[in-house]
């Protein structure tokens, strides 16, 4: 726990078995309450090697995607009782010696959730983000707080913490099984008047860590820039969109 705020972590896994034990070596298990994986159908020894360090684990017997997954794994935590949630890919892209200091931010309520920004300095390029994607990202979150009226470094980070009032308030279960889910939650924070932190973070790029192709990353901005053009027709009472609706479906959690 941390300022009296149990604190679950959880990692969206596949295909992760090269970095898992890397990535949870520097998990602090003095406040950290529970880990929980969720595996998306790895072909490779994920699972396995979750059980052996003690990982609460949760298998998908079929691949349902990036969204999905993490749907799963904030069901999960909130089902654990947590009051403070960290998503952390297993990858080892991001340093998980961030974690404290994620945590402190959203337990002490000084923001509802917190980015692990890769552009706040120049780790993003350091770290050995391609030159496309690093300026899609400039240029992306550029459109997106313009639309959105916000001043965010950038949107894209897959490191995240979240208060248990985001995740019990947001129809999550409106949003994509895909990559562009996260894009969607941070859109359905601001829309909502959830307060929103960054902290500096540096990156890894290497073979192991994961990563879309050109393709899908193309698809991926295509949507960025429909849900950004859908939050501010919304916005202006337009249209109404299922992600943006407050009777929207939420995570179904279990006692």
């Amino acid at each position: 726990m941390i300022h009296g705020k149990r604190v679950a972590v959880v990692m969206p896994a596949y295909n992760a078995e090269a970095t898992l034990r890397e990535t949870y070596s520097e998990v602090d298990s003095t406040f950290v309450d529970d880990v929980i994986l969720v595996d998306d159908a790895s072909s490779d020894h994920t699972v396995r090697i979750a059980k052996e360090l003690g990982l609460e684990t949760i298998v998908h017997p079929k691949n349902q995607g990036y969204g999905a997954n993490q749907k799963t794994c904030y069901q999960a935590a909130l089902n654990h009782g947590a009051d403070v949630v960290i998503m952390l890919h297993p990858d080892y892209q991001y340093t998980p010696k961030l974690l404290v200091a994620m945590a402190s931010m959203v337990a002490t309520g000084t923001y509802d959730a917190v980015l692990g920004s890769r552009i706040l300095t120049e780790g993003a390029l350091k770290g050995g983000m391609p030159l496309y994607k690093y300026i899609a990202n400039r240029a992306l979150t550029l459109f997106q707080n313009s639309l959105m009226s916000k001043k965010l470094s950038e949107y894209h980070t897959g490191y995240r913490a979240f208060s248990r009032e985001i995740l019990e308030a947001l129809p999550l279960n409106e949003n994509s099984n895909d990559f562009l889910f996260d894009n969607q939650m941070l859109a359905q924070i601001a829309y909502f008047g959830f307060s929103i932190g960054e902290i500096s973070c540096p990156t890894k790029y290497f073979k192991e860590a994961s990563s879309i192709n050109f393709q899908r990353s193309v698809i991926y901005g295509l949507g960025v820039v429909y849900t950004s053009v859908l939050y501010r027709l919304n916005k202006w009472k337009i249209v109404k969109s299922p992600i943006f609706d407050a009777a929207g479906r939420r995570l179904t959690l279990h006692p």
